[in-house]
């Protein structure tokens, strides 16, 4: 709208010159120069922690799965560009090949939402994958092809800066002020070496390690912060407040702080910078008679969906079926679909590409490409909506074996279980029997065994003794009404009386259920469960738990919340993902 009702005023203030000098040597670039190399810079911070994410907790974590989303994200790439060359072969604007390679992560994943509401949860996670190394590949293209001539003495600085980096986080430093200014430090170098320095946001964002809270730490933190709830001093809360970011994982610290300012603050000014073209009859007609649009707008809408389909498809027939996407077919196409918007990385190669009519026909084919790739991703959820169910449900979610991160199965001969041993769910909860929170999930927990009949659930104990001085000793009481036969009973009652769990009021329940309290009483004195409750502790420690409640749904964690309709939602995915993963066992 800027543009169009004043292009004059739009193109003066995005070129006015901003200069930063110290000593008499510094940096000047107009506005949207320090917009595309200095603030992006941050995006792909954040890109870089989203990448540590997937390799540290997501799908990635089996490092064999990184082929599929490598090979599918490059062959989405390369299919985009080979479109684009052929439109341009012969001419000089061939040289902007990069600017139709690369998905913009947050555009596409939120049109993912709106367009395609029902494609599983695990699309997004798979796009996620895809996108990265795609946003990957293209930072590397932005450095080597659209960067000027280099110099090597500001570049090697640069690398001396990232050096130390390395080294500080490798001592365990975490002082955020100096990581800024050694970064600021060699983007600054960078710039200087004629290499784009948006890369060492990247660079600097996969340092950060993502993995879940450790029990230890959460001890020390609230430790810490009873202290100061004794002593409600300021160097307490100083010292509460440092413990409880030290508990906290790097990664998860860093994309809190920077992800809504890159979402709602960076990207949008990044759009507005440099999304504005004058529109009018005659350049329409211009441009989409051009190679440029058409390369870029054909490129994404058929080269992206046809390259990540057929990248993916042929490391399933290669592998034998060993590496399948997460997901159904359908899905997966729907996700090559949706990658065909290239919005901030494309737009950011097309402004160190092109210049004037050239770049305004780049922008105009970005925008169409967008629009286009969310229409056919909304036509092929309609089409696949029409399907049967079963053929739906299969195309949807697919027949691959999903990661496991219950480090123990489940064991019904050691295991407390409620329901059919042979239901297709298993729905395992780590709790304690003080926490409150455990206490909130219990119904939700009965009314999804009473509307699933084939899902059984498993109790493990995992009682936080820093923070609930009674939970030990319930869950001991737990074991001893266990070698009555009386586990359940007794987990009920403990769960709906999370106030009165003392020696006393749990000697009155064992009397209350017809036990022998005299036996129950002397395997709690002697403390005859706390072997078994240690084993279950141990077990969590090894799934990565930390906290309660913890679900897994057949031996995935399940994240998020645990109200009713979100656990029954996962139990159904996982229901229909163990019906067909039967049935494609049953056909071999």
């Amino acid at each position: 709208m800027w543009v169009n009702v004043h292009a004059h005023s739009y193109d003066s203030v995005w070129s006015t010159r901003l200069s930063i000098e110290v000593g008499g040597s510094g940096v000047a670039l107009d506005l949207r120069g320090w917009v595309n190399s200095g603030l992006m810079t941050f995006f792909f911070f954040v890109v870089g922690l989203e990448a540590r994410r997937e390799f540290d907790l997501g799908e990635l974590r089996e490092r064999r799965r990184f082929a599929l989303p490598f090979v599918a994200g490059c062959a989405g790439a390369v299919a985009a560009i080979a479109i684009y060359l052929a439109f341009n072969a012969g001419r000089p604007s061939a040289h902007g090949w990069g600017t139709a390679m690369s998905t913009d992560t947050a555009f596409a994943l939120g049109l993912l939402a709106l367009v395609g509401p029902r494609f599983p949860d695990r699309l997004r996670a798979f796009m996620l994958t895809v996108v990265v190394v795609d946003d990957v590949v293209a930072l590397l293209v932005i450095a080597t092809v659209y960067s000027g001539s280099v110099h090597p003495v500001p570049l090697a600085a640069a690398a001396g800066f990232y050096a130390v980096v390395v080294v500080l986080r490798s001592l365990g430093l975490h002082v955020g002020l100096v990581y800024f200014a050694l970064g600021a430090g060699a983007w600054v170098a960078l710039l200087k070496s004629g290499v784009e320095p948006v890369v060492i946001g990247l660079a600097m964002g996969v340092l950060a390690f993502a993995y879940p809270a450790q029990r230890p730490s959460l001890e020390r933190a609230t430790e810490r912060f009873r202290e100061f709830r004794e002593q409600p001093t300021a160097e307490l809360a100083r010292s509460a407040a440092a413990q409880l970011r030290a508990a906290t994982p790097r990664n998860e610290l860093l994309q809190q702080l920077w992800h809504p300012w890159t979402s709602y603050a960076i990207v949008p000014l990044f759009a507005l910078a440099n999304a504005g073209i004058e529109i009018d009859g005659g350049f329409l007609a211009r441009a989409f008679g051009s190679p440029i649009t058409l390369g870029i707008l054909v490129g994404y809408v058929v080269g992206k969906p046809v390259g990540i389909l057929g990248g993916t498809w042929l490391v399933t027939r290669l592998s034998g079926g060993r590496l399948r996407p997460p997901v159904g077919w359908a899905a997966v196409a729907g996700g090559g679909t949706i990658a065909g918007i290239g919005f901030t990385v494309s737009l950011l190669i097309a402004t160190l590409a092109f210049h004037g009519r050239e770049l305004e026909e780049a922008k105009l084919g970005i925008l169409s490409a967008a629009l286009g790739a969310s229409a056919l991703t909304w036509l092929l959820f309609r089409a696949t909506a029409r399907l049967p169910r079963r053929l739906r449900v299969r195309a949807l979610l697919g027949t691959a074996e999903p990661l496991v991160d219950l480090y123990l199965d489940v064991d019904p001969e050691r295991d407390h279980v409620r329901g059919s041993a042979d239901a297709p769910v298993t729905v395992v909860e780590y709790g304690d029997f003080e926490c409150p929170y455990c206490g909130q999930a219990e119904p939700v927990v009965r009314e999804l065994l009473r509307d699933f009949a084939d899902v059984r659930y498993v109790w493990r104990h995992l009682p936080l003794n820093d923070v609930h001085p009674r939970a030990q000793l319930a869950a001991e009481a737990s074991e001893a009404a266990a070698e009555q036969g009386a586990f359940w009973e007794l987990h009920d009652l403990l769960l709906d009386h999370q106030d009165a769990l003392g020696p006393d009021d749990l000697v009155g329940y064992a009397e209350q259920l017809g036990l022998d309290v005299e036996r129950f009483a002397n395997d709690l004195r002697e403390r005859a469960g706390a072997a078994r409750v240690a084993d279950d502790v141990d077990s969590a420690d090894l799934s990565g738990v930390s906290g309660t409640p913890t679900f897994f749904v057949n031996g995935r964690r399940h994240y998020g919340a645990y109200d009713i309709a979100t656990l029954s939602a996962a139990v159904r995915a996982a229901g229909a993902r163990a019906v067909l993963t039967g049935a494609s066992r049953g056909t071999r």
